[in-house]
């Protein structure tokens, strides 16, 4: 990759960063930093993603308006809650100001067949975010694996009114891939919905980055991408478009190709 195109697509991934601490072990002072480190000399990222019980901290620091979303999970990172706790936790969230809801379907029901329960909780949730506030709906590919399992799922989420469909919790062996953003890139093509695609859990480099972006491009069309329809779920990407973007990564050493 040239390094005219290696700074442009460090540029590209920052305006679509959710930049995320959903570690174990988040603490108020980390939401601290991380609210600051969304704010950059080269432009914003385009949300944080964090704890449900860091929401109405992140809202006071970025204040109202913030050109930070502010995105946080429910029925994290299991899947395996009841639909009135989940809508508890949505409600909440959605009072302590959050942008974004980034919810994980019951996989496990799925993959045992019960379809109606994906149906169910996204819809419920849906009702419990109603726009602008946008409802991703997380997949978990890396366990669902099979290729017509991960394309039923995005199908029913698509259909239960999910605004993005997004890989993963980061939380499982297998997070982001290729393989698993093809089918549900195709998945929303075929939908003739304006729904977004979210890959999360993985992508550390810009180098990745820009793999998904080609195929994004590629599926969807070059004028498809935008933060309100593609978003990258990452901790550790924004240290590298910072070091591309600032020049202090040599270009050659991050190409990767």
């Amino acid at each position: 990759m040239e390094s005219h195109d290696m700074r442009e697509t460090a540029a590209r991934a920052l305006s679509l960063l959710d930049l995320t601490n959903l570690k174990d072990d988040c603490t108020p002072e980390a939401i601290e930093a991380l609210c600051a480190r969304a704010h950059t000399a080269f432009g914003s990222t385009a949300a944080i993603c964090i704890w449900p019980r860091f929401v109405a901290q992140a809202r006071a620091l970025l204040g109202q308006g913030s050109a930070v979303r502010i995105a946080t999970v429910v029925n994290f990172p299991s899947g395996d809650l009841d639909i009135d706790t989940v809508v508890a936790e949505t409600r909440q969230a959605v009072a302590d100001g959050a942008d974004d809801i980034d919810l994980v379907i019951p996989y496990r029901a799925l993959m045992q067949g019960d379809e109606a329960a994906v149906t169910a909780m996204v819809a419920a949730v849906r009702e419990a975010c109603p726009a602008p506030l946008v409802l991703k709906t997380i997949l978990e590919t890396g366990e669902l694996k099979d290729v017509s399992l991960i394309r039923r799922a995005s199908e029913l989420a698509i259909a239960a009114g999910a605004d993005f469909i997004k890989t993963s919790t980061g939380k499982v062996a297998v997070n982001a891939t290729l393989e698993a953003a093809d089918i549900m890139l195709q998945a929303i093509r075929d939908s003739r919905g304006k729904v977004g695609f979210k890959p999360a859990g993985g992508i550390s480099t810009v180098a990745e980055a820009a793999l998904y972006l080609r195929l994004a491009d590629t599926i969807m069309g070059e004028d498809w991408v935008m933060p309100s329809t593609f978003r990258f779920g990452a901790s550790g990407l924004l240290d590298d478009v910072l070091g591309i973007l600032s020049g202090a990564k040599p270009l050659a050493q991050a190409s990767g190709y």
